[in-house]
């Protein structure tokens, strides 16, 4: 089939999962292109040469710590003119090299509303939908209750009327919906084959929007051994090891940790429970997808959810990794074998319903 794929370009987490579907689709013989914006575009140009077109995406504003949910509307309507001028062009260049069959978005509005303007089907492959698509199992506090309205609102207004959706997810939900399909993460190659060890360091991963005094509030842990990600440079300072970004380092120390301490970041999350490492979340504040992540690693026993890193908070986490531990035995993946043969059958029962046409 010939297969329109859209990724997002805010944050490289959706491009990494992309790139093991679109890959997996290329060899299964299906003729793929891609488009997407900023640091996703340029990986995924890298990755698959000639298939990828750039576009102009939405991208997140931030203010101090949270994302500013006026910032980000007013730099959506500031740029919304130059960009549909840039994605019609798109739409267009597309139009003339490539007629697609069949739109895959991984949260990406772009492919969505080519597949609308064309009649094409849609298929969702994300996380996120399932915000809207499944029932709640946490209690969410009242000071997450507005950010869960709002995130409803955005997932619900993303790819509504699809196909069908796959929503990867780590954690069990009963579906409210029909069309809906959950399946394990998706799990990249290099993480596969990764072989789990225990070793003495906890891995942390610092976003730009994060607390900034993480190094200082780290060395009060003399005892503890920590290898930073995310101010990429190289930098010893005592029992905190910053290190510059390299991306079989960081899957050598995810592999070989004995525990993670991140943000409520889906991607990292999933690889650190395909891994077995126990997760110490901290959501980056007002985005909710990122409080049920923490929340549920917290539910199903494998590590701790705070608002705040302190070192108070570090030591109760690394104090019971091995009743984590204990619980991630029995969380099991077999690679992206399940998503791969439901994404198989939706596509078949797709290519049944056009040659029917």
């Amino acid at each position: 089939m010939n297969i329109l794929y859209g990724v997002p370009g805010e944050g490289l987490g959706h491009a990494t999962r992309s790139k093991v579907v679109i890959a997996h689709l290329l060899e299964q013989g299906h003729n793929v292109c891609v488009v997407s914006s900023a640091r996703a575009y340029q990986m995924l140009a890298a990755n698959f040469p000639g298939r990828v077109h750039e576009i102009r995406g939405f991208h997140l504003a931030y203010r101090k710590l949270t994302v500013s949910k006026l910032r980000t509307a007013t730099l959506t309507l500031r740029t919304a003119p130059e960009n549909l001028v840039v994605n019609f062009r798109k739409y267009q260049e597309l139009l003339c090299d490539f007629e697609p069959e069949l739109v895959i978005s991984d949260f990406e509005s772009f492919s969505y509303f080519f597949a609308k303007w064309r009649r094409l089907p849609v298929i969702s492959i994300d996380n996120i939908q399932i915000i809207s698509r499944a029932k709640l199992d946490i209690t969410v506090p009242a000071s997450e209750r507005g950010n869960l309205t709002v995130a409803r609102e955005i997932v619900r207004a993303k790819l509504p009327r699809s196909q069908h959706y796959l929503i990867t997810s780590f954690f069990e939900l009963p579906l409210i919906k029909e069309n809906t399909t959950l399946v394990p993460p998706i799990i990249r190659p290099e993480i596969v084959r990764a072989t789990p060890g225990t070793g003495t360091h906890v891995l942390v991963y610092q976003s730009a929007t994060n607390q900034k005094d993480l190094v200082p509030m780290l060395q009060e842990l003399p005892g503890q051994e920590f290898r930073v990600y995310g101010f990429n440079k190289e930098e010893t300072h005592g029992n905190v090891h910053l290190q510059a970004f390299s991306e079989q380092g960081f899957i050598d120390d995810l592999a070989s940790a004995r525990a993670v301490v991140t943000n409520g970041g889906f991607s990292l999350i999933s690889e650190a429970v395909y891994l077995h490492k126990p997760v110490c979340a901290v959501p980056i504040p007002a985005q909710f997808e990122q409080f049920l992540n923490a929340a549920e690693i917290e539910k199903l026993g494998y590590g701790r959810h705070f608002s705040t890193i302190t070192p108070d908070n570090l030591k109760a986490f690394l104090y019971d990794l091995s009743s984590f531990e204990e619980a991630l035995r029995r969380y099991e993946q077999h690679g992206n074998e399940i998503l791969f043969t439901q994404l198989q059958e939706v596509l078949a029962g797709v290519s049944q319903t056009l040659h029917q046409d």
